[in-house]
């Protein structure tokens, strides 16, 4: 098996824009809280950047931890050129206050594997009367 070492590429960043709760949303019995955020992926470096993959991992008051890969960005593969930035929003559903960070994955059209970390978010459910 071969592996892969993904490295930070300066002026490849994500910045976290907003993030709300929003109870609108479909959500299961044991984790009844959605939150929308909303992200963006800046490319100020030099290099074009194709996006393939995300990693986010959810952590939560109680202890738990949740860890969700996958391929894409909400059902996209991204390119971004120098000075692009892609935008997006999605959500979570948590049972309890959490926190939400993780990465994306992605390659230059040198062939060099990349990174960028999403800051880490917090997730803080209303208090239920």
């Amino acid at each position: 098996m071969v592996s892969v070492r993904f490295k930070e590429l300066d002026g490849f960043s994500v910045s976290v824009d907003s993030v709300s709760y929003d109870p609108t949303r479909p959500a299961p019995p044991d984790r009844p809280h959605p939150f929308i955020y909303h992200l963006s992926i800046h490319n100020e470096s030099s290099e074009s950047v194709n996006i393939f993959g995300r990693k986010w991992i959810v952590r939560d008051s109680d202890g738990h931890t949740l860890v969700v890969e996958g391929d894409g960005i909400v059902g996209q593969f991204p390119r971004l050129e120098p000075g692009e930035t892609f935008s997006y929003n999605s959500y979570h559903v948590i049972k309890a206050e959490s926190t939400a960070g993780g990465s994306f994955f992605g390659g230059t059209d040198t062939g060099k594997p990349v990174c960028a970390r999403i800051p880490d978010f917090d997730m803080s459910p209303p208090l239920l009367a």
